[in-house]
């Protein structure tokens, strides 16, 4: 259950970046006299993002359980006289499926919030969205030849370093730069010094 849940949880966080990048891009587009796009800011087209993104990876890892199912396995070749019990994760077929529904997300993140970084300051999200998404998948394609040639029980210890190092990355581009103003420059956090911009 460790890979299905990290799937499953990731799929949630970066379906949700996903949806609040599009409600950026939607945001500046609906900003022009008469458009179409205003009929689609609102919070439901964010959830229906996140639950539509999320639902596709519970159905691969769903579909990933039920057709190769994780099995108990004895691993006699890591260490000399020693017998390793480790869990075989059934397919690595959907292991990387699954990972790369994952890197696809991402990949769809960080292009939309790349081709929206340059309106205006003020308002925009897309730069730290864009520079969160790019330390996740260096983080992630990083890790992927470590985790290839592991063994045995550091395998855990690449996926558990994959999982905190990428999940602070995205908290620290998206959150830092708020909490940095927030804190060490209230000022700027004004309907005057936002319009003024």
């Amino acid at each position: 259950m460790r890979q299905i849940s990290f799937g499953i949880l990731f799929s949630v966080e970066l379906s949700s970046i996903l949806a609040k990048t599009i409600m950026v891009c939607i945001a500046f587009k609906a900003t022009r006299p008469g458009s179409s796009w205003r009929k689609l800011l609102e919070v439901r087209v964010s959830y229906f993002v996140v639950v539509i993104c999320s639902f596709i990876q519970v159905l691969i890892c769903g579909i990933w359980l039920l057709v190769y199912p994780p099995y108990q396995e004895f691993d006699h070749h890591s260490y000399p006289d020693k017998i390793i019990i480790q869990c075989n994760e059934g397919s690595d077929i959907w292991f990387y499926s699954m990972l790369g529904y994952l890197g696809f997300l991402a990949a769809v993140s960080f292009v939309l919030a790349f081709m929206v970084r340059t309106l205006p300051d003020s308002f925009n999200e897309a730069k730290y969205i864009t520079f969160s998404m790019l330390v996740f998948c260096s983080v992630w394609v990083s890790m992927i030849p470590a985790y290839l040639s592991t063994r045995g029980k550091n395998m855990v210890a690449v996926e558990i370093f994959a999982i905190l190092s990428s999940s602070a990355g995205i908290l620290a581009c998206i959150f830092f730069p708020k909490c940095y103003i927030l804190i060490m420059k209230p000022e700027l956090n004004s309907r005057n010094q936002l319009v003024k911009k």
